[in-house]
């Protein structure tokens, strides 16, 4: 057996092992009870929200909570934008890097243009603000070590912390709580207990292992034929840790995880691939603690664990498959765009975990991959349900819980209940509302980008697949996961703007919806379960809701889906088979006869 084989198993077995305990841990420190609350360790909590002059947790329902939210989250676009506009001005810019709009953009053509461009500025606010990390930028090329930490490694702290908020004000609403708790409080102890020191030992982790971390500039190295070219460096631990634990996936280098500075050894791989799905896994366990219905999450966990699965081996199958075009000439796996370190198997079970947690970081370039291997990952981020961002990822798996319930309900003509409260009409609009605009925004910027020159000339390259580079950045966009089809000349203002609007509009709806369908069933009065109630903790309701997901991902995107990659798929098999055999054939053969015939 190949040993390769086992980075998929460790990928996945390694972080269930460790998102039990931390699951239950979450629980404990961020949803104290209120006799605990301001003791023990939860004293840091309300040390920091003293020095910031707040006091007491404030009793927030689902408007004051989702306006507090969005507040904190205006006040962080604001500030970062100003940061990355004054870069030049501010410290920690050993290498004299200007303002990020200063580098200019290329239009359809290819032509650069030097002026001035804040679109870009403004993606990538938007991008970071909605814990996505779309870059149109290279990172060691055009950010300072301030804007590095100042602006993208504290926006990847706090966004999702902000996930992970909204997500404990949600699972308070659906237990009954009329009090949603404070999202002060719940944001500086998901900080503190969570991602900062979980952060820290990721760090040492990846320091120890061969990642750089220094506030020194570039480095002056001399090559073989004595010329001098800079060696880009930086505090890349600290960005990396926090990056692939907050679903961030922003690279500290434009090649990601690539780079032989940011994953430099199997060590270090091992430590990120676990990272990245290890706290939006907690979450799910983190949710059964505090409904006290662990039955009920570990159907949750593991409808979204059989989706990622089939999705890792299908990606797997794909990368090591050879099509009719290279029938006959590729001799062992296709290598084109991955590292040769990682080879096929891990490339596509990164490329899974890190789109169905929609973190976005990559190892090997996704245009590159077949037709369907392509569309696993693209396929994750149209369904946004699988594990998905820290917090986000249960909020969207949520909507399709309602739905499956209420459709349950009508089927046996009983008002549907979830958690004991019942499920009417103005819970399942708001639902299917948050449902409905995702596939609404990334149809929509498809089809006006594919059918004008504003996406057409973008492409690298044509027919259905410059199709799927278009819908995968709409679609990556929308999932707010941040990875690319790369295949696109995406930075020009017309993407920077376009794909700003999205990565906002796919973000906070799909937070502030939640939370008011959780605020409406904390006021409803609890039912008891009887004969006629769903169980919401079995197989059938695991199966049902699993059906409910795609058969609503399939109507959204079907049509999509085959203009691209199915389409793409379909020409390559209709490809005349290579003319060259896989062996070398000898002269005057009848094999190689028919090859000069050919």
């Amino acid at each position: 057996m190949d040993i390769t084989w086992i980075h998929p198993f460790w990928a996945l077995l390694l972080p269930v092992a460790l998102a039990i305990p931390l699951g239950r841990f979450m629980a404990s420190v961020l949803d104290p009870p209120p006799e605990r609350a301001g003791h023990g360790f939860d004293r840091l909590t309300h040390w920091a929200l003293h020095a910031l002059g707040r006091s007491k947790p404030q009793a927030m329902d689902w408007k004051a909570y989702g306006r507090a939210f969005l507040i904190f989250n205006l006040t962080l676009f604001v500030l970062s934008f100003l940061a990355l506009e004054m870069q030049t001005w501010l410290p920690l810019n050993p290498d004299g890097k200007g303002s990020l709009a200063a580098h200019g953009w290329k239009d359809a053509s290819g032509t650069m243009h030097e002026n001035a461009d804040t679109a870009v500025i403004f993606n990538t606010v938007c991008s970071f603000v909605t814990n996505t990390n779309l870059q149109h930028y290279s990172g060691e090329q055009h950010l300072s070590y301030f804007s590095q930490i100042g602006v993208v490694m504290w926006l990847q702290f706090v966004t999702p912390a902000c996930g992970l908020a909204v997500m404990l004000a949600v699972i308070r609403g659906l237990r009954g709580d009329r009090n949603l708790g404070d999202f002060w409080h719940d944001l500086v102890r998901s900080l503190l207990f969570v991602f900062l020191p979980l952060a820290l030992v990721v760090a040492i982790l990846l320091a120890a292992s061969g990642v750089p971390m220094t506030f020194s500039g570039a480095a002056d190295a001399t090559s073989l034929e004595g010329v001098h070219a800079p060696i880009a460096r930086g505090p890349v631990a600290s960005f990396v840790a926090i990056k692939q634990l907050g679903t961030n996936g922003g690279g500290f280098f434009g090649p990601n995880s690539t780079h032989p500075f940011e994953n430099p050894t199997p060590f270090s791989n091992l430590v990120e691939i676990v990272s990245i799905i290890l706290v939006p896994m907690a979450t799910i366990f983190m949710f059964g603690r505090m409904i006290r219905d662990a039955k009920h999450a570990r159907v949750l966990f593991l409808v979204m664990l059989g989706m990622l699965l089939l999705g890792m081996f299908v990606a797997i199958g794909a990368e090591l498959g050879h099509g009719p075009a290279v029938k006959g000439v590729a001799q062992g796996p296709l290598l084109e765009g991955k590292e040769v370190r990682f080879g096929p198997i891990a490339s596509a079970t990164w490329a899974a975990i890190t789109t169905a947690t929609s973190n976005g970081s990559v190892y090997a370039m996704l245009d590159s991959f077949q037709p369907y291997g392509g569309l696993v990952p693209m396929s994750l981020m149209m369904l946004n349900v699988d594990y998905s961002g820290v917090g986000s990822g249960f909020l969207n798996m949520l909507m399709f819980v309602i739905a499956t319930v209420f459709i349950a309900g009508l089927m046996v003509g009983r008002t549907p209940e979830y958690l004991g409260r019942k499920i009417e009409a103005r819970e399942v609009k708001l639902a299917m509302a948050s449902l409905l605009v995702h596939p609404l925004l990334i149809v929509t910027g498809t089809a006006l980008f594919a059918a004008t020159e504003l996406g057409s000339k973008s492409v690298a390259n044509p027919g259905p697949h410059g199709f799927s580079e278009i819908l995968y950045e709409f679609t990556s966009a929308s999932a707010n996961n941040g990875s690319g089809f790369e295949g696109l000349a995406d930075n020009t203002p017309a993407w920077n703007i376009g794909t700003g609007i999205v990565l906002l509009l796919g973000r906070f709806p799909s937070m502030i919806l939640p939370l008011a369908i959780a605020g409406f069933l904390a006021e409803k009065k609890y039912t008891p379960p009887s004969l006629g109630t769903l169980p919401t903790d079995g197989v059938t309701f695991g199966a049902t809701l699993a059906g409910v997901v795609l058969l609503v991902g399939a109507l959204s995107f079907m049509p999509a889906v085959v203009m691209g990659p199915v389409a793409d798929g379909l020409s390559r098999q209709a490809a005349p088979e290579s003319p060259i055999p896989a062996q070398t054939a000898e002269p005057g053969s009848v094999q190689s006869q028919s090859k000069d015939a050919h």
